[in-house]
C-alpha cells in the first residue's frame, strides 16, 4: 500500500511504525474472510481492510497543514471512524491469515491512539472506560467491587450483570447444579509467602521437593473470580519439580490499560512488573508463567513495545523472552519426561476445547493445549470456526455488549455442537464471557489437568 507521509511526519517514531505496517498491505481482503465483526456486519469499514484504510486516512491527515487537500481528508475523521476502530475485538485472527505478514495489531494502537487525542468522546465512555481501568488492575479492590456486585447484581446493568457470579466461587454450581466445584478460597490458595508451598494442599497431597523455580503472573480479575486456577497450576507443576512463585510487588500486566488508549499508564505498569521480577530473574528463576493467556500475550510484547526506551529496553526484552504461557511449560516437561505412562485417569465425558486468540493468533499456540488434553486421555469434541473470538476479548464484552454477546452465542453454537459435556479454554476472559450465558459448564484446562493427574507421578 502506497503512503503519503511527509519528512516530518516521518521523523516521529510512531509514523515510522505506522508507515512499515502500511506499506505491507497489498489489501488483498483475505483477513475480512477470518474477521468476526466483518462477518457479523458485512461493512468493509468493520473488518482489517477497511479499517487499515480508516487509519491511513487518519495519519496522513493533518487539520493544521497549510494544504487544503490534507486540511480536508482531516474533516473526515468522525466519531464514526471511532466507532469503526472501537468494534474491533484486537483478536488478531486478521494477523493469522495475512499472507503478508501485516503487524495489523501495532497499526490499530497507534490509530486508536491519534483518534482518541484528535476525536475525543462523549463523558458517558470517558466515565466507563476510567471505572473499567480502575477497577480491575487492583487485584484486592476488584474482589472487594466483587463482592459489592454480588449483592447489588440484580440492580447492574444486563451487560454487567452477566459479568458478575451469583456466588463468586460457586456461581459455576449455582448456573450448573451438576457441575462440581474444585476451587479452594483465594486466601488458602494463593498465599503471599509463596504460591508453590501454600497451593499444593489438596486433600493431603504430598509436598514434593521442588528443585526448579519459576514466577508465577497472578492476574488482575482472576484470584477473584476463580483461584483456583492458579492453585492448580502449582499443583500440576509441583508434579515435575517445579515451584511457582507470586511476586508481591507485581501488578496488573498493563494490557487493560495499554488497550482503553492509557496507553502511558499501560507502560508504567509494565516497568513497575519489570523492576519486581528482576531480583527473582538475576536470581535464576527461568520462566515467568501465565494461566491467562491474554496476560502472557501482552507480557511477551514488552520488548516491543518498551524497545524505545533506554532504560527499560534491554530488561524488557528478557522479560518477553522468560514469558511463558503454562501450555508451553506443561507440554516440554511431559515431552521430556521418561515416565511414558502419566497415569492420567482424565473424566471420559466428552470435552470441547475454546482456544483463545490470545493464544491461537497472538502467541501462535493454537491446538498445543489440545494435544496435552489429548495425550492425557481427554475425549475431544470437533469445533467448527475455531479460529472466531468468543466476543470477550478483554473489556470489549462491557463496552460493545451487543455485538459481544452475538459472538459469545454463535462461538457457543460451534463448541456445544457435538454435545460436549464441559467445555475448557485458557483465559479467564473467555471463562467468564463463556460462562454468562448459563449454559453447558466451563473450565480452564489445566484445572482438569490437576484433577486427572495422580497426586505424585510414578518415579523415573
Amino acid at each position: 500500500m502506497q503512503t503519503h507521509f511527509n519528512d516530518a511526519a516521518l521523523a516521529r517514531p510512531h509514523i515510522q511504525r505506522a508507515d512499515k505496517v502500511l506499506r505491507s498491505c497489498v489489501h488483498c481482503g483475505f483477513c475480512n474472510a477470518t474477521c468476526p465483526t466483518y462477518q457479523l456486519l458485512g461493512d468493509e469499514r468493520d473488518g482489517p481492510r477497511g479499517r487499515i484504510y480508516l487509519i491511513k486516512q487518519l495519519l496522513e491527515s493533518d487539520p493544521e497543514s497549510p494544504d487544503e487537500a490534507v486540511r480536508e481528508q482531516a474533516t473526515q475523521i468522525t466519531r464514526e471512524t471511532q466507532q469503526h476502530l472501537d468494534r474491533c475485538l484486537s483478536c488478531r485472527s486478521c494477523e493469522t491469515t495475512c499472507p503478508s505478514g501485516v503487524q495489523y495489531h501495532t497499526l490499530l494502537d497507534i490509530g486508536r491512539q491519534e483518534l482518541e487525542r484528535r476525536v475525543g468522546r462523549p463523558w458517558r465512555e470517558r466515565l466507563l472506560r476510567s471505572g473499567l481501568r480502575h477497577a480491575l488492575v487492583e487485584p484486592a479492590r476488584f474482589k472487594a467491587l466483587l463482592a459489592l456486585g454480588v449483592r447489588f447484581r440484580p440492580l447492574a446493568p444486563g451487560a454487567l450483570a452477566d459479568k458478575i457470579p451469583l456466588t463468586r466461587e460457586r456461581d459455576r454450581q449455582a448456573r450448573h447444579p451438576t457441575a462440581p466445584v474444585t476451587a479452594t478460597s483465594s486466601d488458602q490458595a494463593l498465599s503471599r509467602q509463596g504460591l508453590s508451598r501454600q497451593g499444593l494442599s489438596r486433600q493431603g497431597l504430598s509436598r514434593p521437593v521442588l528443585s526448579r523455580q519459576m514466577l508465577m503472573l497472578e492476574g488482575c480479575v482472576q484470584p477473584g473470580l476463580a483461584p483456583n486456577i492458579n492453585a492448580a497450576t502449582a499443583r500440576v507443576l509441583a508434579r515435575f519439580g517445579i515451584g511457582v512463585t507470586p511476586i508481591q510487588e507485581a501488578g496488573c500486566c498493563g494490557a487493560i490499560d495499554y488497550h482503553l488508549n492509557a496507553q502511558q499508564a499501560g507502560r508504567a505498569r509494565m516497568r513497575a512488573n519489570i523492576d519486581a521480577w528482576w531480583p527473582a530473574i538475576e536470581a535464576g528463576a527461568e520462566a515467568i508463567v501465565q494461566t491467562a493467556s491474554g496476560c502472557g500475550a501482552f507480557v511477551k510484547e514488552y520488548g516491543e513495545m518498551l524497545a524505545d526506551d533506554p532504560d527499560y529496553a534491554e530488561r524488557a526484552a528478557r522479560v518477553s523472552a522468560l514469558a511463558r504461557d503454562i501450555v508451553e511449560v506443561l507440554g516440554e516437561e511431559i515431552a521430556r519426561d521418561d515416565r511414558q505412562n502419566l497415569a492420567a485417569a482424565p473424566d471420559q465425558q466428552p470435552l470441547a476445547f475454546h482456544c483463545p486468540c490470545t493464544l491461537q493468533h497472538a502467541q501462535g499456540l493454537g491446538g498445543e493445549v489440545e494435544k496435552i488434553l489429548s495425550q492425557l486421555g481427554f475425549t475431544l469434541t470437533p469445533v467448527m470456526e475455531g479460529h472466531l473470538c468468543c466476543g470477550s476479548a478483554g473489556t470489549y464484552s462491557i463496552t460493545q455488549p451487543e455485538l459481544s454477546r452475538q459472538l459469545r452465542d454463535r462461538k457457543l453454537e460451534a463448541l456445544e455442537a457435538n454435545g460436549p459435556a464441559r467445555i475448557a479454554t485458557a483465559n479467564i476472559g473467555c471463562q467468564t464471557h463463556l460462562s454468562s450465558a448459563g449454559r453447558t459448564p466451563i473450565s480452564h484446562w489445566i484445572e482438569l489437568v490437576d484433577d486427572a493427574l495422580p497426586e505424585t507421578l510414578p518415579q523415573e
